[in-house]
């Protein structure tokens, strides 16, 4: 059997070391290249969501870097780290982007919370809505003394609302400096700042997001702790969707649970809200067995798939990535994003056989 050494594979054939990847891409070697930059496609991936709130507009603009990155290969002198050039490309073509978008959110910072017992207003589909992020795709990155914000933390749904209400340039400060730990030398050079303007835009940036959260310096923010009795939760919460029992789900949220379901506008607030909004459009008639639950972990925060049953066929299809905010042991908010699209980022299929439905929970 052939063993591993510094110079070689298990199969004894020569490893590729960075320096020689670079030579061979600037020649034309395109296997090179990819292999070059692709230790850091989800970091960037992660990156672009902050800047966008968009999974899909990140993973646009994610292959669009590398391909821009190939296009100006030959300009790249690595001054910098590839890392760092990388970056730089991503992050203006983000701003890019965003100069030509509209700010992104969730029902609750868009619309007015709906009338009780009033109709569902028609989906906007409009591409203003803010996206879930699979736990999965989130890369580790190296922690400094700088870092404000840890990297489950700085996905979580309300950090990336707040994101999105800041400025374009002062966003991109905030993520490099204080998610990503980068120097304000690193943040100035990147973004072709001063370094007092880095500060002002990071003063300024700071400032905003405490604003917002009533200066509770982001606490808030952090999603909750897992505890021995969140699975039990979990569990009763997913039977009771799949069962369709309305009355167990209201047992499990808070008195001023919030509600929403984009691209639908409307949003609702507490147990009574909530339980005619469900009983009218999401449980409504013989809707035991129409939902299928698959747990995944969105945003930093528990999560489900959901499938919906084909009337007339054995077989669930994708309907929507649902995030669920859990507080003092019942569940604050519910925002389902019926987004079927998103699924495969989750690794999640997007369609489920009878077999593999099984029997509806008792």
């Amino acid at each position: 059997m052939e063993t591993t050494t510094g110079e070689e594979t298990l199969t004894g054939a020569p490893i590729m070391a960075d320096s020689q990847r670079l030579q061979a891409a600037r020649s034309g070697d395109r296997e090179a290249f990819d292999r070059l930059i692709e230790p850091y496609r989800h970091e960037l991936q992660v990156h672009c969501y902050r800047m966008l709130g968009s999974l899909l507009d990140a993973e646009d603009v994610v292959q669009e870097t590398m391909l821009k990155a190939w296009r100006k290969l030959d300009t790249y002198q690595a001054r910098a780290s590839l890392r760092a050039w990388l970056y730089k490309i991503a992050t203006n073509t983000c701003l890019d982007a965003l100069r030509a978008s509209r700010r992104r959110g969730l029902p609750y910072g868009l619309y007015p919370e709906a009338l009780h017992g009033a109709a569902a207003l028609p989906p906007v589909a409009d591409p203003i809505w803010i996206e879930p992020f699979p736990d999965a795709c989130l890369a580790p990155s190296p922690h400094s003394p700088e870092v404000r914000y840890e990297a489950r933390e700085a996905i979580t749904l309300a950090f990336v609302v707040a994101l999105q209400s800041l400025p374009a340039r002062q966003r991109a400060a905030l993520i490099l400096r204080d998610v990503l730990g980068w120097g304000a030398g690193e943040v100035g050079e990147l973004l072709e700042l001063s370094a007092s303007a880095v500060h002002s835009a990071l003063y300024r940036a700071r400032r905003s997001l405490e604003r917002a959260h009533h200066g509770s310096d982001l606490s808030g923010l952090r999603p909750a702790l897992a505890d021995p009795e969140l699975g039990e939760l979990l569990g009763r919460y997913l039977r009771a969707w799949e069962s369709a029992d309305v009355d167990g789900l209201i047992r499990l949220l808070k008195e001023d649970a919030t509600f929403g379901m984009p691209p639908l506008p409307s949003w609702h607030r507490g147990p009574a809200a909530i339980r005619d909004f469900v009983l009218r459009n999401v449980l409504d008639g013989e809707a035991a067995g129409r939902w299928k639950l698959l747990q995944t972990r969105a945003s930093g925060q528990p999560a489900f798939g959901w499938y919906r049953r084909d009337e007339g066929l054995a077989s669930h299809t994708a309907f929507a990535i649902q995030v669920v905010t859990i507080e003092a042991g019942l569940i604050a908010d519910v925002t389902t994003f019926g987004f079927p699209s998103l699924f495969p980022f989750f690794g999640l299929p997007m369609m489920l056989s009878e077999a593999e439905v099984g029997p509806w929970p008792s």
